[in-house]
């Protein structure tokens, strides 16, 4: 009615009176119900939501207003207020300095928010992720982000709270909930054309291996779908990287790697959380990527979405999320702890003393500051005192064993420890995935009987198919400038040396530095080397249960371990298991077929361990340099 739009319009020009005193921080929706619900868009939806599903408009109504207050954040001022004080309190508990962060990546940020709608896509390690983020907006007097949290997270008193601070809950499952579906992109809608800034982990869950996991495509898919049916004018990615110098749950993410159960989320799972804070942790990092506009890559659709091609959709959401996951990768600080536990892990479990550790960390440190690659600080390794901080604060946690009573004092990584330091050096091993590659196509190119150039490249381009579940690759020709970045960086003259003999090949080869192939790849070969061989064990006529397959696969692995026939005990992981079976359910691998399916299982299993070779050749080549033999 008349008289209920003027009281509206009256109540939102005093709240925008009352914002501009007490700032933007408190930019939250205030009428939540009365404005989607009164839509337009919202009522013509409902109609043909009616007509489609056979249900009455009437029940409708009372089941997507039922959904909206189940799924929407219902903001406090006083509690944003509380939380970002609470906020403060526990993450100085564990990181002892401010948090780390581009202030005037933070103004440019604002700026955009003037004129466009804003979704925040952070890096997932830990449950403080969205917290930090929240604390850097509030601190700086930006609005809350709308996040979209699961449902596991709605649990009291926890539940209640972050909603007024900005958390939506979703579903986990509502595939065949039309009325759900519709609210929820009633929802999305309403949040863009507002201008109220969106925030979800695109990754799904927490990182427990340390890389970007593969992107969930669902909430991207709807935000698409959003600005095609013209809800804004543009809305902008924002990939933000949220780095530590070491987490509180890394020895949970080891123990569930093991086949240990995650903990369900729960008053005394919070409980422990917070106490397990009580400890120094080092600083937190917080880094923005380039923005994407969405302007430039989706173009506006009006009218029906079914009308589109869905598939043409599809890629395109694919891609958006492997250039928002790249761009998380190149802004990835570089920490002195994730150089230090690549240093222990690749040296074969051997034990180091600081200077060591020092000789082999310096040359990574060279190829990084040559590549002007991101890091957190100076990388100081001109003397030995940054190294021996790096490796006491992993002693602290128990992820490095100290050895101390002998001639010299000397640090390890014990089995039991792998997986713990693996997760440090693995949120940096995207920065080197392309040298190993490279290494990998050279010592094929120089075994092979035809042409090495072509050869080289044929595998360049095979193991980036069979990592693309474990890296977000740029392009295909992106990915060769690349390649063709580092041959020049060890040999201004690659091209005639790849086209010469085998020895010019692997003339090229040694003059790779660093050398990256015998702990970037050797841990997801050999996961997929077991994953590979268990396929082979099984009935071929049968499909294979996926998480079933995981227990297999883990006892395969933990098998190959003991008889060393393995050589990394982080290979043995239910991460790396997990996408290892995805690639094979991808090449056809897991459905039960006749002897064709066993003949290509089998031939799986020795693609692998040809891989299992050459990697074995890169580590004798480093032994050999070690050593002086080389």
């Amino acid at each position: 009615g008349f008289a209920d739009f003027v009281a509206l319009q009256a109540s939102l020009a005093l709240e925008r009176a009352e914002r501009r005193i007490r700032g933007n921080r408190y930019k939250v929706p205030r009428f939540l119900d009365e404005d989607l619900l009164s839509r337009s868009s919202y009522r013509l939806g409902l109609v043909r939501l009616a007509e489609r599903t056979g249900e009455d408009p009437e029940d409708l109504v009372i089941r997507t207003t039922r959904y909206l207050r189940e799924i929407a954040a219902t903001h406090s001022t006083y509690v944003i207020d509380l939380i970002a004080a609470l906020i403060r309190v526990l993450y100085t508990q564990g990181y002892h300095r401010r948090i780390d962060y581009d202030a005037a990546a933070l103004e440019r940020i604002a700026e955009l928010s003037q004129q466009h709608s804003l979704v925040f896509l952070p890096s997932h390690k830990s449950n403080l992720d969205h917290l930090v983020l929240m604390y850097i907006l509030y601190e700086n007097g930006m609005p809350p982000n709308h996040t979209a949290g699961g449902i596991n997270m709605n649990f009291f008193p926890v539940g209640p709270l972050i909603r007024r601070a900005g958390v939506f809950f979703i579903r986990r499952s509502f595939k065949d909930n039309e009325p759900y579906k519709f609210m929820l992109k009633q929802y999305i809608d309403y949040l863009l054309s507002k201008r109220f800034p969106l925030e979800w982990f695109m990754e799904g869950g927490r990182s427990r291996g340390g890389k970007l996991r593969e992107p969930k495509y669902g909430m991207l898919a709807y935000l698409a779908d959003s600005y095609r049916r013209g809800s804004c004018e543009d809305a902008v990615l924002l990939p933000v990287s949220i780095a530590y110098d070491q987490i509180q749950d890394v020895g949970d993410y080891a123990a569930e790697q093991r086949g240990g159960r995650k903990q369900k989320e729960s008053l005394r799972w919070m409980v422990k959380a917070i106490r397990s804070l009580r400890r120094r942790y080092g600083s937190i990092y917080l880094r923005f990527g380039e923005p994407i506009f969405l302007s430039e890559r989706l173009t506006p659709y009006s009218g029906d979405l079914e009308h589109g091609d869905p598939d043409e959709q599809a890629l395109e959401i694919q891609k958006l999320a492997f250039e928002v996951g790249d761009r998380i990768n190149r802004v990835t600080p570089i920490t002195p702890i994730s150089l230090v536990t690549l240093a222990l892990l690749g040296n074969r479990e051997r034990a180091l003393t600081v200077d060591e550790t020092l000789e082999i960390v310096r040359e990574f440190v060279e190829d990084v500051r040559r590549r002007s690659l991101p890091t957190t600080e100076e990388l100081r390794y001109e003397d030995p005192e940054q190294v021996r901080e790096a490796l006491d604060a992993l002693v602290e946690h128990g992820v490095v064993t100290r050895y101390e009573g002998g001639t010299d004092t000397v640090y390890g990584i014990t089995h039991e420890q792998h997986l713990a330091a693996a997760y440090y050096r693995n949120t940096i091993v995207h920065f080197f995935v392309t040298g190993a590659i490279m290494e990998m196509a050279l010592i094929a190119a120089a075994d092979a009987d035809a042409d090495p150039d072509v050869v080289f490249w044929e595998e360049v381009f095979a193991l980036r198919d069979l990592l693309k579940f474990e890296f977000y690759f740029s392009g295909r020709e992106e990915f060769r400038t690349e390649v063709e970045k580092e041959l020049a960086e060890a040999d201004a003259e690659w091209r005639e040396t790849l086209a010469g003999s085998r020895d010019d090949v692997l003339g090229l080869l040694r003059k790779t530095r660093p050398y990256a192939a015998h702990w970037v790849l050797r841990p997801i070969i050999e996961a997929y080397h077991v994953t590979a061989d268990a396929l082979v064990a099984r009935d071929h006529r049968l499909d294979v249960d996926r998480k079933a397959f995981v227990d297999e696969c883990l006892a395969v692995g933990r098998q190959y371990v003991a008889q060393r026939r393995i050589r990394s005990p982080e290979g043995v992981s239910t991460v790396l298991f997990g996408t290892a079976i995805r690639l094979a359910m991808n090449r056809g691998l897991l459905e039960g077929g006749d002897v064709g399916m066993l003949m290509a299982r089998a031939a799986w299993a020795e693609e692998i361990k040809a891989l299992v070779t050459r990697v074995d050749a890169i580590s004798a080549l480093v032994e050999a340099q070690r050593t002086g033999m080389a």
